[in-house]
């Protein structure tokens, strides 16, 4: 039997400019998803899904030699189907393969088990735990393997394989070719720097839930359909990345959050969270990763967790609580 464990993510400067090759910086969780694998007799690869209250939401049983979907159950009122889910793993399954040809190249099969520690709408990243952590079993990139997979910039895989805030960085645009050579990966590898994020106002930043699952896929073809060109923007989000480390004030540190919100609203046409619901709140409220959904960064005092509970959001962490 055997573990692979990837750790859950946020990102807290860069959102969209991220694809874009903007310095962006991201915290991987103490939230994420362990991936148990075990050799049965039987040629199948015999697959379950559980949620962190131990609850199974996802089966499927695939044919080991013929790689294809034998059967498939979803145990969810969640948005999705059984075999919409069950594809999409095949999917990944097979891209693993291909950049693997031995992987699952075995008389015997394999029952996999993957355990949540989080809730699946928090958004702290099911996929990418799971591609993360496939791309281990594998013994294949993990990036690679996302990018043959879905789109997206791969921070949230950096974030699986890191334990400490880093900064994330890539030199193009993978969204728009997410299948690459083996040569253009060993050019196009993303920057990965493990950095110290450890303000002296640590105790007044919070994560607070807002109760609805963000579609990052949704959040990124919106921004793709601007299609402008946001030079000045990337350099200026990327400087407020630096600048997020070196704050000294949370007074500072409020006004980096101010202007890193007009610059990504002014992109999207998104209107800054504070603004469409919290705008009575005394702190500054920054949105993470794709806009209108999952977590948010609060600065505040030990009145933030009321204030946020008596606007019936209930879900919400302080910083040593969330961050590895």
């Amino acid at each position: 039997m055997k573990n692979y464990y990837s750790n859950g993510k946020l990102l807290l400067t860069g959102e969209y400019l991220v694809l874009d090759g903007a310095k962006s910086l991201a915290l991987p969780t103490k939230f994420g998803q362990n991936l148990i694998v075990e050799s049965i007799k039987e040629p199948e690869i015999i697959w379950g899904s559980f949620t962190n209250k131990g609850k199974c939401w996802f089966e499927a049983i695939f044919d080991l030699k013929k790689l294809r979907l034998t059967s498939a159950t979803f145990n969810s009122n969640k948005e999705g189907s059984a075999d919409t889910i069950a594809e999409t793993l095949l999917d990944i399954l097979k891209e693993a393969k291909k950049m693997n040809p031995n992987f699952l190249e075995t008389e015997n099969g394999f029952l996999v088990k993957t355990e949540l520690t989080f809730p699946r709408d928090w958004g702290l990243g099911s996929s990418s735990t799971l591609i993360n952590s496939i791309a281990n079993w594998a013994k294949v990139d993990a990036f690679q393997l996302l990018w043959n997979s879905f789109k997206g910039s791969g921070y949230d895989i950096a974030c699986a394989q890191n334990n400490t805030p880093i900064f994330y960085q890539i030199k193009r645009d993978f969204s728009t070719q997410p299948v690459l050579s083996e040569v253009e990966m060993l050019e196009m590898t993303p920057k990965v720097e493990q950095v110290e994020f450890n303000p002296s106002f640590k105790e007044n930043l919070f994560f607070v839930y807002l109760n609805q699952k963000q579609d990052s896929k949704e959040g990124i073809a919106k921004f793709r359909e601007r299609g402008n060109n946001f030079n000045k923007e990337i350099e200026r989000i990327s400087t407020i990345s630096d600048e997020f480390l070196t704050a000294k004030t949370i007074s500072e540190f409020n006004n980096l959050i101010v202007e890193h919100e007009q610059i990504i609203s002014s992109i999207i046409k998104l209107q800054p969270v504070k603004e469409k619901l919290f705008p009575d709140y005394f702190g500054e409220i920054k949105s993470l990763g794709a806009w209108g959904g999952d977590f948010v960064l609060a600065t505040g005092n030990s009145t933030t967790p009321a204030y946020f509970k008596n606007k019936g959001f209930e879900t919400f962490f302080s910083y040593s609580e969330m961050i590895l």
